[in-house]
């Protein structure tokens, strides 16, 4: 059995893991991830009981029991870099044991759905659509590090968003992470917008904003909005999709992102007051996970 030395599973003084600062029997089979630290607190809000409250940094997480099902909120921060320590330390809290430092004999399967916020792309999503990510295409090259990234990518994707971008070698190679096909079906219902997200590795020049910078392609969004591949069109941008869905993917769990628009670059539309309607989402996802 392989052992993790302390160099690479890091746990702190009082049995925690590193970063989360989450004991593994803290941690339940369900997971909502959310970006915003106060939104941890909203979506609790809806639990009858709770379990224990941690905050460490940008995460801060909940455990508690919505409607008879055990179910723990946590946030992430903002950004791919913060999802690759978010799953690679949920992961190692569901199937490492911290006594040991080996791996479990038996893997334990976590389901997670991120609620998040996005950029509308399409005259379809205007601001307040809800739209659930069946692939990701991630700009931010996290995948690329590991291996049997192939495996778990819609690799014709990839070839023909690269040759309808003429995509830059510059950015690195952008990867098409798949969500959990049965838990898209489970979460979106009849009543979310399914179609291609992009994950960027930041929020001004990567989504195509210019300010006092000038970005590499001009005409970055409008390709991005007239790409199609397979009868899916790129709904949305947002920054940690695509993370997620790969490395549940390799990690073997489920997950899925949705996100609830709330600017529409398409019609240059903007709500800043999503943070009293969001709520709609998160009860759509408490009821159906």
């Amino acid at each position: 059995m392989k052992y993790f030395p302390p160099s690479e599973l890091i746990i702190n003084e009082d049995g925690s893991i590193f970063h989360l600062h989450m004991h593994p029997e803290q941690l339940a089979d369900k997971v909502i991830l959310v970006g915003d630290p106060d939104r941890v607190s909203t979506v609790a809000t809806h639990f009858s009981s709770q379990e224990r409250e941690v905050s460490s940094r940008e995460f801060h997480s909940i455990t508690g029991i919505y409607q008879g099902k055990r179910i723990t909120v946590l946030s992430t921060g903002i950004g791919c870099d913060n999802i690759d320590i978010v799953m690679t330390e949920l992961d190692a809290l569901a199937n490492i044991d911290f006594n040991t430092r080996t791996e479990k004999p038996n893997h334990r399967t976590l389901t997670i759905v991120r609620i998040g916020t996005c950029g509308g792309l399409q005259p379809f999503t205007p601001t307040g659509t809800f739209v659930a990510s069946v692939k990701s295409i991630g700009f931010d090259g996290l995948l690329n590090f590991y291996d049997g990234r192939n495996e778990v990518c819609d690799l014709q994707l990839e070839e023909a968003f690269k040759k309808h971008m003429n995509w830059s070698s510059l950015k690195g190679s952008p990867y098409v992470a798949i969500a959990n096909p049965e838990l898209i079906t489970q979460i979106a219902g009849n009543d979310m917008t399914r179609g291609i997200t992009i994950a960027c590795g930041g929020f001004y020049g990567p989504q195509g904003r210019q300010l006092r910078l000038r970005i590499q392609d001009p005409e970055q969004n409008q390709k991005v909005e007239s790409f199609e591949h397979e009868g899916l069109y790129i709904c949305n941008f947002e920054m940690e999709s695509s993370a997620l869905a790969g490395l549940s993917s390799l990690l073997k769990h489920r997950a899925m992102t949705c996100c609830m628009v709330i600017t529409n670059r398409h019609t240059t539309e903007m709500n800043t007051e999503y943070k009293n309607t969001i709520d709609n989402l998160i009860q759509l996802v408490l009821d159906r996970i």
